[in-house]
């Protein structure tokens, strides 16, 4: 028999190990890429023309100049720019490094969330003039319940 394990049972453990992981990476400032592209960069560091690479992807020079306005425009895909960094002895990485925590993201997430909610008990509650005071342990319970339940980014929250 086997057991399905849910998305959301993980969530907790991917997070901690991806935020060990990506915790190395950080600041992603450092990856900028140079003013005309990592492509060109590389390209003109190796002493190479556009036509000498053109040659080892057997493209043109002008599409390889056409690559490089794409880098530097965002819109190259990944597959070209990795034939490219191939072909001048490089590897293409490619990461989504986090502004903050994953761990940090989610736990903000369900902060949000939790208000969401208890902002609504608390307008019910008044309309039925009997208010209730939402402080900051209740923020705490809720937020916690969310993290632990998983559902904050969809329909649920």
């Amino acid at each position: 028999m086997v057991r399905h394990v849910s998305s959301r049972a993980v969530a907790p453990r991917a997070r901690a190990a991806l935020d060990s992981k990506l915790r190395k990476l950080a600041p992603a400032e450092q990856f900028q890429p140079p003013h005309r592209g990592w492509v060109r960069a590389i390209r003109d560091a190796l002493g190479m023309s556009a036509a000498d690479l053109g040659r080892l992807l057997g493209v043109s020079g002008p599409a390889v100049t056409s690559l490089e306005r794409s880098e530097q425009d965002g819109t190259a895909r990944l597959d070209t720019l990795g034939r490219a960094a191939a072909a001048m002895d490089c590897t293409l990485v490619y990461a989504f490094i986090p502004n903050q925590g994953l761990e940090q993201t989610v736990r903000k997430r369900a902060e949000l969330v939790a208000r969401r909610q208890l902002a609504a008990v608390r307008t019910t509650m008044a309309l039925e003039d009997q208010a209730v005071d939402v402080g900051t342990s209740l923020l705490q319970i809720q937020t916690e319940r969310l993290v632990r339940a998983g559902r904050l980014w969809g329909e649920h929250e």
